[in-house]
């Protein structure tokens, strides 16, 4: 589990809380009418300094790619200044930035191979068109059903094409038709280097690479100009200075810029030439939205109140821009990752930092020509490489791994470099509907027998294909034997039931006894021997959606739990081995320390979705952390913030109350009372939160905007406050607040409600706060 500092804004988290107006009494009536509102564009200092870093991006990338696709180069900063005008101001995602993209340069430059540039633009207009017709239709999720190592392969196989293309500017040469072409032809361009290009090219990347990487404070002021405008201008101004002979960027004059054409050829080439610009186009831009979203959630500092993306309004705006930039003579628009990124970590609040940095793109395409007509092509072509590199994730191809889809992305990257982008994606997408059918028909059954008791396992789900198998294995129990059947899936269907279902009938009939484990939600039932009918109270759902049996509450509680471990070892372990052994290896580095109540209903991993290695967790009644140096103090929480914080290294700690606290109940209705036992002793660490409430009175920290229910839950509540008070206290938290490498939290775990709330205001500063709610968000992966 990552960390995330905790917004200071309610609204911040997407929920904006509503506000009523005073009412107006007699004596406040005005005796006019109010005079209309002057209408003004609200400018936030945020949103402009972040379009200034857009922009400051976007130009050099916007002329590389359309050098990449082989299009004018005034058709990229056209791209550019629609997406940021059109794209910003109607798309659904406000801070995502939209133009000219890495991933649509392969499809572009096939375009105007095929077609020449004029049937491209209207090509371009043409999958606009289609956009606003998915967008009118709201089908925009529907694209995000597409496998993400599908997408994540389409973009490694068009940055394998652009960066196999690119190299041959990078050497002073020109690219072929086609990545085959490219490599055969690379021998040969290899030894015809032109050293001027190969010199412009080399400092561009090492300006590109080396920027970020400048250490200190010096590096921290240096970081904040992009890097891409930095390598650029590094190689533009020392060929000038130089006086290196080699191609340079060449705009032409606005007036023979040529406009869209109607598309000539192949009706059906023409529909797959718009199918694929509109597909490459609408899913890009759409998991760039959500993966703006994701950034926006997790940045620090000032919060857009925007809240999550509408993806349909965004298909519109998307389409909107295609139409006006394919009319204009500009490359397809899409959402683009590392613009989008930019602005967000910019700190832009709003969409207009995405539409002023359009602006700023066309006073530049207008004022700025003759500076961008010395830098040199080859400096370009560096820079749209490397991007094309990028596009080559090793995190996705370790997380496609993970995942056992590794099949589906090498297939999808091939077919792209190979054969185009939409056969690859139509390649890719058949890989994994196979894989997934696979994977729902391969289902593993076993019979053992162990100590009398015959046992029958299913792995996998279990449909009306593994009928025949399932019955087969069944009937290998004995007559009036004690069976055990255990489901590890998470499907059954219909026949696979009525199977079940009668066999068992069957077997009790001749004497025998059944029993079913491992039944996921909604396949439950009394027939399979788990009701009451049966004798056996019914268990208790797990939060995995499986029957829990609970330990400790009969005899057989040494049972049950060797049995769990049995069950762990058997389906858990497999999973999980090769992660604990890499944390064997590497030791721990966890990046949080989460303290919470030893109450049992609180299971960390399950609230805060964390693996092993994620949390170092200090668990105690009331969550209390005692005061450094106090009598009858307790030196094991301290010893574990001390070793959490100076050796390990987290970044931030979380105080978590939860509803319903024992210890918390204990100390409304004892106070100092019962101090002589050992739970007196240790209550006492938490009579400042009961002085603390008594501070407050009936204001108090809230809880989601509203008071707390009763003195229970304003106690826990103020508790979680108090806490964190008490952590600042100790040295070793001091000394990582005051150097900036510590964040610390507070939380609250609703039992019944299974809802968790952030203290969001004041809190964290030990001054009271609110508690607010957080949303469940969909996890979908960034396009780059």
């Amino acid at each position: 589990m990552s960390s995330a500092c905790v917004p200071t804004h309610p609204e911040s988290l997407g929920l904006a809380r509503a506000t009523t107006p005073p009412a107006v009494t007699g004596t406040d009536r005005p005796h006019h009418p109010p005079s209309p509102p002057r209408r003004r564009l609200p400018l936030a200092g945020a949103d402009l300094s972040a379009s200034v870093a857009v922009f400051l991006i976007a130009l050099p990338l916007s002329l590389g790619i359309a050098l990449a696709t082989g299009a004018p180069l005034q058709a990229g900063l056209v791209a550019a200044a629609v997406g940021g005008l059109v794209a910003g101001r109607l798309g659904g995602c406000p801070l995502q930035v939209s133009g000219p993209a890495a991933g649509l340069t392969v499809v572009t430059a096939d375009l105007i191979h095929r077609y020449g540039w004029r049937a491209t633009c209207g090509i371009t207009v043409l999958a606009g068109l289609a956009q606003l017709g998915l967008g009118c239709l709201r089908v925009a999720r529907t694209a995000l059903a597409v496998s993400p190592a599908v997408v994540h392969g389409m973009l490694a196989g068009i940055g394998v094409t652009i960066a196999v293309a690119q190299l041959h500017i990078v050497l002073g040469g020109t690219p072929q038709s086609s990545v085959l072409a490219n490599v055969r032809a690379l021998p040969a361009q290899l030894a015809n280097l032109h050293p001027a290009a190969v010199a412009m090219s080399t400092l561009t990347l090492a300006l590109l690479l080396g920027w970020p990487r400048i250490p200190g404070r010096a590096g921290r002021l240096l970081g904040t100009v992009p890097a891409a405008l930095v390598a650029v201008a590094g190689a533009t101004a020392t060929a000038s200075l130089t006086g290196l002979a080699l191609p340079r960027v060449d705009l032409p004059s606005w007036s023979s810029h040529a406009l869209a054409g109607l598309p000539a050829g192949p009706v059906l080439g023409i529909v797959a030439a718009v199918l694929t610009t509109t597909l490459v186009c609408s899913v890009q831009s759409l998991l760039g939205a959500v993966a703006v979203d994701k950034l926006v959630a997790g940045r620090t500092g000032p919060q857009s109140r925007l809240g999550r993306s509408d993806l349909d309004r965004e298909l519109l705006g998307q389409g909107a821009a295609n139409v006006v930039s394919g009319a204009l003579g500009g490359l397809p628009v899409a959402g683009v990752a590392v613009r989008s990124s930019a602005n967000v970590k910019s700190g832009a609040v709003s969409r207009n930092s995405t539409m002023l940095h359009g602006v700023f793109v066309v006073v530049a395409a207008l004022l700025m020509v003759p500076v961008l007509d010395l830098i040199p092509l080859a400096s370009l072509a560096a820079l749209v490489m490397a991007v094309g590199i990028q596009m080559v994730s090793l995190h996705h191809i370790r997380t496609v791994t993970r995942h056992r889809e590794v099949l589906v992305y090498a297939v999808t990257t091939l077919g792209v470099v190979l054969l185009g982008v939409l056969e690859g994606v139509v390649l890719g997408v058949c890989v994994a509907v196979a894989v997934a059918l696979h994977r729902l028909a391969r289902t593993r059954i076993t019979h053992e027998e162990e100590g009398g008791v015959h046992h029958v396992h299913v792995r996998g789900q279990l449909t009306f294909l593994a009928v025949p198998r399932l019955s087969r294995v069944l009937h290998l129990v004995p007559r009036g034997a004690h069976a055990v059947v255990e489901l590890h899936g998470s499907f059954m269907d219909h026949a696979a039931y009525e199977s079940l279902r009668d066999w068992r009938r069957a077997h009790t009939a001749q004497g025998g006894s059944a029993e079913l484990t491992g039944c996921r939600a909604g396949v439950r039932s009394p027939e399979y021997g788990n009701g009451p009918e049966h004798g056996r109270p019914e268990p208790h759902l797990s939060h995995r959606g499986g029957p829990r049996h609970r330990l400790g509450r009969s005899a057989g509680a040494g049972h049950e739990l060797a049995r769990g471990i049995s069950a762990f070892q058997r389906d858990t372990a497999p999973l999980v081995r090769e992660e604990l052994a890499r944390l064997a290896r590497e030791g721990q580095r966890p990046s949080q320390l989460f303290l919470t109540c030893a109450d049992s209903r609180l299971v960390t991993s399950m609230i805060t979705s964390s693996g092993p290695g994620d949390l170092f967790v200090v668990r105690n009644v009331g969550n209390l952390v005692p005061l450094p140096g106090e009598e009858n103090g307790d030196d094991s929480v301290a010893a574990a913030i001390e070793y959490a914080v100076d050796v390990l290294k987290v970044r931030s700690i979380t105080v978590c109350g939860h509803s319903g606290c024992g210890a918390m109940q204990a100390l409304l209705g004892s106070g100092t009372g019962g101090a002589a036992t050992p739970l007196g002793r240790w209550l006492r660490h938490g009579l400042p939160s009961l002085a603390r409430l008594a501070d407050e009175g009936g204001v108090g920290t809230r809880l989601a905007g509203r008071a707390a229910a009763d003195t229970v839950e304003r106690l826990c509540l103020t508790n979680v406050v108090q806490q964190l008070e008490h952590l600042r206290a100790h040295d070793s938290v001091a000394r990582a607040l005051a150097a900036g490498a510590l964040e610390l939290h507070g939380m609250y775990f609703h039992v019944g409600e299974a809802q968790a709330y952030l203290l969001s205001v004041g809190g964290a500063d030990g001054e009271g706060g609110v508690f607010q709610g957080v949303p469940g968000t969909e996890e979908l992966p960034s396009p780059a």
